[in-house]
């Protein structure tokens, strides 16, 4: 399916993402045949975006005041956020929605796009688990933020000293893609380990990128 090749994630169960992408006006029209809205995978997504972000604030700094982590999580997980999230996945796209939600373009209303954000962040968490959506909210939602997901903020050179740790393999970062305007491109890159690909990440800028990438490359080896 396009869309999960833009999560970066094939879904065992193909209905989680289908009722992510189902709003209550598409659900309330055929409840007669069994169809779920996404709004308690919303629920559940919005908790799991909540707890990620919080445990990159906490990490990210110690000396970090209650307060301030506070702030900067309602910044970071704000409706604003994840609408630019659902733009770049063009999620509009893929939503189920009623006819009288079709018809009043509920395809680009920010609400809508910013749930389906945190519904499509649940039905990730409960069908490949934490990592999994960890992965996707890191590169997704928090890539472009001003923080760092360990104290270094550095996961090209913790990657590195992480595989030197196996002498002999070699590292190496690839442009996959890039889009959109000059002021407002996306880059997606892909990290390579001996010629394998062991991470993807995307973001505003190729350094972005690369550091996306890399984290996600320490995930999925750290497991």
């Amino acid at each position: 399916m396009e869309l999960e090749e833009k999560l970066g994630y094939v879904f065992r169960d193909k209905s989680l993402l289908a009722s992510a992408l189902s709003h209550s006006s598409y659900a309330n029209e055929r409840k007669a045949i069994g169809y779920n809205s996404n709004e308690r995978l919303e629920f559940l997504g919005d908790a799991v975006l909540g707890f990620v972000t919080a445990d990159v604030l906490y990490r990210v700094d110690p000396a970090l005041p209650e307060g301030r982590m506070t702030k900067l999580r309602a910044e970071l997980v704000c409706e604003t956020a994840l609408h630019k999230t659902a733009l770049e996945l063009e999620l509009g796209r893929y939503l189920r929605l009623g006819k009288g939600e079709e018809h009043t373009g509920g395809r680009e209303r920010p609400s809508i796009l910013a749930d389906a954000v945190e519904a499509v962040i649940a039905a990730l968490y409960l069908d490949g688990g934490f990592d999994v959506s960890r992965r996707f909210i890191m590169a997704h939602v928090l890539a472009g933020a001003d923080i760092a997901c360990e104290p270094t903020g550095d996961w090209k050179t913790e990657l590195q000293e992480f595989i030197q740790q196996k002498p002999g393999r070699t590292l190496a970062y690839e442009l996959l893609s890039e889009s959109g305007p000059d002021h407002d491109k996306l880059f997606q890159f892909r990290v390579l380990l001996d010629d394998t690909e062991i991470g993807r990440g995307q973001g505003r800028t190729k350094k972005e990128a690369e550091q996306s990438a890399a984290s996600a490359a320490l995930e999925a080896m750290k497991k």
